[in-house]
């Protein structure tokens, strides 16, 4: 580390280009400077509280009129609320309309702190791990639950394919099992790792722009990958929600 930490100050005294993509990732104290403990307030801890207010002020500040007329705030938690109702009745189907609070909770939290992470200097909390592990764990956890409280034993039906030949049960069983476990990695890191790599791209792109040759190629791709994170904030929140979806079904009707 000191080799690595003397290279790149040799590199900035010498004129040449140093930047880290990966150190807009790295969690800070808000308050003053040493290790983050369990109990320490950190950037990321500012940037969560921050997706909570920006969730209230849209679905409670900003509907509190219920004007015949609605504002573009109204307009926009109506929108968001159809959105995602209309996907827990078409995925999870009328049973699983009772977990629709839950699962709308989830979406705007998770789009409200995509976009805050867009903003410049900010903090993106969901590039992170501990928070989409979080995230997975608190859903697949849910889901389990649920599964054998409204099945019972019945739930482990789920990974008994019974229409397939019954030599064949037996392994298909085996593979299920293990993809179910193994749904709440995916789950997080589909998250987490898209997030982390677009804007580990802006950064070197922005990195680049330092270079008057090719300054105005990277400031258009700054602006092409920005506009990119835009869709893909929308997106990882819409495939983060919609698998919650699908686990709930199956935790509703979990036979084959």
């Amino acid at each position: 580390m000191a080799t690595e930490t003397h290279g790149a100050d040799h590199a900035a005294e010498s004129g040449a280009l140093v930047f880290h993509p990966m150190d807009q990732f790295i969690v800070k104290p808000l308050f003053g400077h040493g290790e983050v403990g369990l109990f320490t307030i950190t950037n990321v801890t500012l940037w969560l509280f921050l997706a909570i207010v920006a969730v209230v002020l849209l679905m409670v500040i900003g509907t509190s009129r219920r004007a015949i007329v609605p504002s573009r705030s109204q307009s926009i938690a109506e929108l968001a609320y159809g959105f995602v109702y209309k996907m827990v009745e078409d995925v999870a189907g009328k049973d699983g309309l009772k977990y629709f609070p839950y699962i709308m909770t989830l979406f705007l939290f998770i789009v409200s702190a995509n976009f805050l992470g867009l903003l410049p200097m900010s903090f993106t909390t969901t590039s992170h791990f501990a928070v989409t592990v979080v995230l997975a764990m608190a859903v697949f956890l849910t889901v389990t639950i649920l599964g054998f409280v409204k099945n019972g034993a019945g739930f482990l039906g789920l990974f008994w394919v019974s229409s397939a030949p019954l030599a064949l049960r037996p392994i298909l069983a085996l593979i299920e099992l293990i993809s179910y476990f193994v749904r709440p990695v995916s789950h997080s890191i589909r998250l987490a790792g898209n997030v982390m790599a677009g804007h580990a791209v802006i950064k070197v792109f922005a990195g680049f722009a330092a270079i008057a040759a090719i300054s105005p190629i990277s400031i258009l791709a700054i602006t092409a990958m920005y506009g990119l994170e835009i869709l893909v904030a929308f997106i990882q929140a819409y495939v983060f929600t919609i698998l919650t979806c699908v686990y709930l079904k199956d935790a509703l009707h979990p036979h084959h």
